[in-house]
């Protein structure tokens, strides 16, 4: 059963076109669609504000921008993530490990993003923040001159629960760095998140399967994992989205026999979102089921049902094989 809250919370000040959904992330108001239920009992953000100030419960408000400070951390029972106050950039986006039926994570804390970071080429927020907390979700929106950034996402072990939305006055793209997380510390397990060209949807590609009431081809994955969990995995959900390529290139087999390069690097990619578009992330099985691209749409895009049960869940293979994992990890030059 979808989960829902109630209605976006749209930031004033700024003129924005913003797109509310794509069939590949849960609802959350009229943008995402919800884990299934199992994957989300009790769960539910607090913003935990410098100096420990906390809002929780259900809640919406406006949070003024001097109370902000450079950061604030947005906890939840199963995932939790700092947010850049100037920026809406995300650092440490982690599931916490929290016991779940749905829990992806075997237990153990797992950073999937060490950063998620817009490029907003020296605009910045300045307005007060925009906040909403109901029914385990979180809206937050801040403005600025020229710009406009909103987060949404659910607290659940897994599923389609986050997505950023920026807007510009000027009309013009914004580009995301996600960077993928890496081991906590020396001794801890490897939990250092890889991306790789999932192998179970080379051996399909191609093929036409069942898709709710008509029919999908199946085309090639790249998903993200890490050696410590056979049930982490993931990907990047873009909609009005293009992945700019960054000198990784990999000779990948495809099912004929024949070798296709693939240029994406193993622990970092770099997406440009047409203004209004989104970045979303998609966790756990949903995240390797056969579906359709998400529809082109930046203004009023309608929410779509989920698809559970009536699309093919090709999964991956753990451990990732070498031959399918991208390398090198980061471009020449890169700093992550």
């Amino acid at each position: 059963m979808n989960r829902m809250i109630a209605r976006l919370v749209v930031p004033l000040g700024l003129a924005v076109t913003l797109c509310v959904l794509s069939p590949a992330l849960p609802r959350l108001g009229t943008s995402l669609q919800a884990a299934s239920s199992s994957g989300c009992e009790g769960g539910g953000f607090s913003v935990v504000r410098t100096g420990g100030a906390v809002l929780s419960g259900a809640v919406t408000t406006s949070v003024p921008a001097s109370t902000l400070g450079t950061s604030f951390l947005v906890k939840g029972k199963f995932t939790e993530f700092q947010v850049v106050s100037a920026t809406f950039g995300v650092v440490e986006y982690a599931f916490t490990g929290v016991a779940n039926p749905k829990d992806i994570t075997g237990g153990v804390r797992t950073v999937a993003f060490a950063r998620k970071t817009p490029d907003h080429r020296g605009l910045v927020l300045t307005s007060a923040m925009s906040l909403e907390l109901k029914d385990g979700g979180i809206v937050i929106s801040r403005t600025g001159p020229g710009l406009s950034m909103k987060i949404q996402a659910e607290d659940c072990a897994q599923g389609g629960i986050f997505q950023m939305e920026p807007s510009r006055g000027d009309g013009t793209p914004t580009d995301f760095t996600h960077v993928l997380g890496t081991a906590a510390a020396p001794n801890s397990p490897d939990m250092t998140v890889f991306y790789f060209d999932n192998p179970n949807f080379r051996a399909r590609e191609g093929d036409v399967v069942p898709f709710k009431d008509t029919t999908v081809t199946v085309a090639a994955r790249v998903d993200f994992a890490n050696d410590f969990s056979p049930k982490f995995v993931g990907r990047d959900s873009p909609q009005v989205a293009t992945r700019i390529t960054q000198g990784c290139p990999n000779q990948i087999q495809k099912r004929d026999g024949t070798f296709v390069t693939v240029d994406h690097c193993g622990g970092v990619s770099v997406w440009r979102v047409s203004n209004g578009g989104r970045m979303g992330g998609v966790f756990g099985e949903d995240s390797t089921e056969v579906a359709p691209p998400a529809s082109t749409c930046t203004h009023q895009c309608q929410a779509q049902d989920r698809v559970r049960g009536q699309s093919v869940v090709l999964g991956f293979p753990f451990h990732v094989p070498t031959t399918s994992r991208l390398v090198p990890r980061f471009p020449a030059g890169f700093q992550p």
